[in-house]
């Protein structure tokens, strides 16, 4: 029967999962696969998997219950193999590049910062300080040509990159310090940064301080949404 994996880990690993089920309905009971210091979290695998809302939190609880003991590699949702015998092989046959990642993910977390910049708010700033657009803008309101219209737009995506870019670039920097990793992912919507950091437990206490710090320093300006403590996903 196909087994659903949830996550890597050692063997040495406190298991604290009795009171925890697995995906599927009726819920599968936890189990784990052995392959030397390696271990595998699984449970048989529903022939109907999907992201169900119970499924997912299943999925998430081992997450956490594990994380709370020690490195886990965590892997994404619906990930499922043959049988129980074919996650042993992959156990025994990456187990060098496992607990590579599991000594790097040790005693680290996850926290993912995405950052907006409020549009009209970085129109203002774009035409406080580019006198080319301020020129543009000021024909244009004046009844400009279509083509001038154009160009103010075209000018100011530009100068909109520019300004994302470097308060991207500054506000990573900036907490940089504290961490151990980092994954860039491209942003949506109106984010103009979406990054993920491995930050040290050890040093989460000045991560999110810092944080704080660059939300106040913009104001009402940008917004952060930082999330966390989560799975390293990024980082497995």
């Amino acid at each position: 029967m196909a087994v659903y994996v949830y996550s890597i880990t050692s063997k040495d690993l406190p298991m604290r999962l009795d009171d925890l089920h697995g995906v599927g309905d009726p819920p599968s009971p936890l189990r784990t696969v052995t392959a030397g210091v390696l271990c595998a979290v699984v449970s048989d695998a529903p022939e109907d998997l999907r992201p169900r809302r119970r499924d997912v939190l299943a999925h998430q609880q081992v997450q956490e219950r594990l994380m709370a003991d020690g490195a886990v590699l965590p892997l994404r949702f619906g990930m499922t193999a043959e049988n129980d015998e074919v996650v042993r092989a992959a156990l025994e046959d990456s187990a060098d590049t496992y607990q590579e990642q599991l000594r790097n993910l040790n005693g680290a977390t996850e926290y993912n910062l995405k950052v907006s910049w409020e549009e009209e708010a970085l129109l203002r700033r774009i035409l406080l300080e580019s006198e080319d657009a301020r020129k543009l803008n000021a024909a244009t309101r004046e009844g400009g040509t279509p083509g001038m219209s154009l160009a103010l737009g075209e000018l100011v995506a530009q100068e909109a990159e520019v300004r994302q870019q470097a308060l991207a670039a500054g506000i990573v920097e900036a907490l940089r310090p504290y961490v151990r990793d980092e994954s860039l992912t491209s942003p949506g919507g109106h984010d103009f940064l979406n990054i993920s950091f491995l930050v040290q437990q050890d040093k989460e206490e000045m991560f999110l301080a810092t944080e704080i710090s660059l939300a106040n320093q913009l104001g009402e300006e940008c917004e952060f949404r930082l999330s966390g403590p989560l799975p390293p996903y990024s980082f497995v």
